[in-house]
């Protein structure tokens, strides 16, 4: 929690949040936030940083894929705009033939997205170090054109 919270990390996370339409999760990262977040966006005493941050992942369009939760399940948090997708792959490739803006994706622990020995054409374009805690974000990219 403590590198969410941390002024380096907010000023990088709004980099990304505000040119994104769609925030695409997995479950463990879904729970997460649905737990932490309402709190963060209605504490007074949270950054106006933060407390926007939380309102857009409040209001944003999210596809969380699971293969266990079930809408009923995202339907209880007070997060709106937010449906279940069971085939990642399908869902990205509709999300990037509609209209809109970028689509975020945060990764961590869970199920692997990508098998092993992958080769991707994406290529680091950022490394932030939040020197506070040692939380590392990396950006990737994909090549133009």
């Amino acid at each position: 929690m403590d590198h969410i919270t941390s002024e380096q990390s907010e000023i990088m996370y709004e980099g990304i949040w505000r040119g994104v339409s769609t925030a695409v999760v997995g479950r463990v990262n879904w729970e997460g936030f649905t737990s932490v977040w309402p709190g963060l966006t209605s504490d007074p005493t949270s950054s106006a940083r933060a407390r926007d941050l939380g309102n857009w992942l409040t209001t944003v369009d999210k596809v969380v894929v699971s293969t266990t939760l079930q809408q009923t399940d995202l339907d209880k948090t007070e997060w709106t705009n937010a449906r279940v997708s069971r085939d990642l792959e399908a869902e990205i490739r509709s999300l990037k033939a509609a209209p809109g803006r970028d689509i975020p994706t945060t990764l961590g622990g869970g199920v692997r997205l990508l098998p092993d020995g992958l080769s991707s054409k994406r290529r680091l374009s950022q490394a932030t170090t939040i020197p506070t805690t040692g939380a590392v974000a990396l950006c990737y990219r994909r090549p133009e054109g």
